[in-house]
Parts: structure tokens; sequence; C-alpha cells
């Protein structure tokens, strides 16, 4: 029998990976295959949704919810990320977590907005609209703008400490839309169709339809993955540049090559 493993290891652990160079120096490794992986998925995913047979009662236009479905997933997924990171930000003080929080913003906004735009081409042959005010939709269209308001909210605040708690505090105040967009079906009546793929009773949707419905929302989430993870890196590099020229406009020599040598060893 394997002996336990101490709690404070575990934590040991988790703070190693909060390391900026740690976790450049693992995301250098894993983010080639997740690449790899994201692109197969899609591959597969995209020849899977072209060669599913239409719906009976939508036809062709139901390949549609091949993106909106993992878009729309997402959109409330990438905002509970944000959740935990602006927690770590203002409870735990975890080193990463502003990083992560501002890198998953506008990754949270392009897929929000990729959700409302290929729900308005779905819902003009079926509800014969682009747009109603719809509780499930209004409250899509509030995460987006909650999104925009927190990319704005980073870039006007120019210290980072401050607009990291800022962002933090927003984040989670808005974090009682995503309840809002769950269960907007079934607290108001709403035009748009409730759950139909994780339910109690099971899945309503055929399997030809269901399985590359599934294929593509995992193929959406590592997409999410290997974007976020180029972005927390990129955001880690910037502070550090940032930093180092600050450093070398105090000692008056900006452009010395020893400013060089420090960024190429960071």
């Amino acid at each position: 029998m394997l002996p336990p493993v101490d709690p404070g290891f575990r934590t040991h652990a988790m703070w190693s990976f909060a390391n900026p160079t740690i976790f450049l120096a693992l995301t250098r490794r894993v983010l080639p295959w997740l690449a790899l992986a994201t692109a197969g998925l899609l591959a597969v995913g995209l020849f899977m949704s072209f060669a599913a047979p239409p719906d009976y009662q939508q036809g062709e236009t139901v390949k549609i919810m091949y993106i909106h479905v993992p878009a729309a997933w997402l959109s409330t997924f990438i905002y509970g990320v944000m959740t935990l990171a602006s927690l770590g930000t203002l409870v735990w003080r975890h080193p990463l977590a502003d990083a992560a929080q501002k890198a998953a913003a506008p990754l949270g906004a392009g897929f929000t907005f990729i959700c409302l735009v290929t729900g308005s081409l779905w819902g003009k042959p079926m509800w014969g609209t682009y747009w109603v005010w719809d509780a499930r939709l209004t409250s899509v269209l509030v995460l987006f703008i909650l999104y925009l308001g927190l990319i704005a909210l980073w870039r006007s605040i120019d210290d980072p400490g401050r607009a990291a708690r800022a962002a933090a505090i927003l984040t989670l105040v808005g974090a009682v839309d995503l309840p809002i967009i769950k269960f907007s079906v079934e607290w108001w009546n709403t035009l748009h169709q409730p759950a139909s793929v994780f339910r109690i009773g099971g899945p309503t949707i055929a399997r030809e339809l269901l399985w590359p419905l599934l294929v593509m929302a995992i193929a959406f989430t590592l997409l999410f993955l290997t974007l976020h993870l180029m972005a927390i890196r990129n955001e880690i590099l910037r502070r550090r540049v940032a930093r180092l020229t600050m450093i070398a406009a105090a000692e008056g020599d900006s452009f010395s090559p020893r400013l060089t040598q420090r960024v190429a060893q960071s």
C-alpha cells in the first residue's frame, strides 16, 4: 500500500506551477502537442459535421449547431475560468491568476460573439427573425458586454495591481449572469429550446447528430486551452519586457546590451 501524499506537497506542487519561469517551461513543452491535438480534432469534427445527415425538421440548417453549441458552451465556461482566476487574485494571491483572467477575456468575447452570430443565423429560418429579446439571448448579450467591459477596464488602468483587483471584482459581480443563462429557458417562457444534450433523461438528439457535436465541443475546448496558454505566456513575457524596460530607463541605459541579455535570460 502506497503511503498517503502529504497535503503540503500538493500545495507546493500547485504553487511551483504558479512560478512564471516554470509555467513558461511547461507551456513550451505542452503547446505543440496541444495544438496538434486541436487541429486533428477540428479536422475530424468538421468532416463528421459535413457528413452528418440533415434533421428531419430543420434540414441542413441544423449543422449550424456544430459551431453554435460549442461556442455557447465556451462562452460560459471561459467566464467560469475567469471567476476562479478572480478568486485566485483576491483570495489566494495566486501569482498567475490575474494574467489568466486578463488573457481569457478576449477569448471569451470572441466565442460569445460567434455564439450570438451563429444563433442569429440559425434563428432566422427557425423563428423568422434574426433576433428577439428572449431571456436566453438577452442574458448571453449581457455576457458579451461584460467581456467587453472587462477588456476596457484592463486597458483603462495603468497600474497592473489595481487593474487586476478591479477586474476581479467586476468578474465576480458579473458571475450572477451564468445561472441566469443556464436556467433562463426554465425560469421564463422563451423561444430558445431547453437543454438537449446534458440532461437527466439523456440526450434527445439523434446519435448521428450527437457524435459530431461532441467531437466539435471537445475540439473547441482544446482550441481555447491552446489559445489561453499562448495568451498567458505572451502576457508574462510582456510584463517582463515592461519591467526590464523600466529598470533600464531608471538606470539611464534603456538601449544597453544588458537589457537584451536580461530579456533573453527571462
